[in-house]
């Protein structure tokens, strides 16, 4: 049985400004992993902006856990909170704004496991 302790993850700021902690990726886990997907919770504080950037094969599936934001896909933005689901397919450009008081916390779920060369943030 495998248990995964989000605090016991190792926290990072990725590429595109987000407070990331990978919780399982077949790609980097010691463990052998039967996965398709890699999964992380993911904050953006207050007030902030992620970086624009995209995944040129990967989609990828953000689920609100805590907060409110602005999510925009290409040319669309709409409003996010607690227990929405988002799709953003492969090669799209996607940034996240937090617009309320508290963190934004949200689990990012990427298939195929997300990649560092996957992704390119857009300056």
């Amino acid at each position: 049985m495998l248990v995964k302790r989000l605090l016991a993850c190792k926290e990072i700021v990725a590429g595109d400004e987000t407070r990331l902690r990978e919780i399982l990726n077949p790609e980097h886990d010691m463990r052998d992993l039967r996965l398709h997907y890699s999964l992380a919770h993911a904050i953006v504080r207050p007030g902030q902006t992620t970086l624009p950037h995209r995944l040129k094969t990967s989609s990828e599936v953000y689920y609100i856990l805590q907060g409110r934001g602005v999510m925009t896909i290409d040319d669309e933005s709409l409003n996010v909170g607690p227990g929405d689901t988002v799709y953003i397919p492969p090669d799209s450009v996607q940034y996240i704004k937090n617009i309320g008081n508290e963190d934004l916390a949200f689990l990012c779920i990427v298939s195929p496991p997300w990649r560092e060369t996957d992704e390119v943030v857009i300056r």
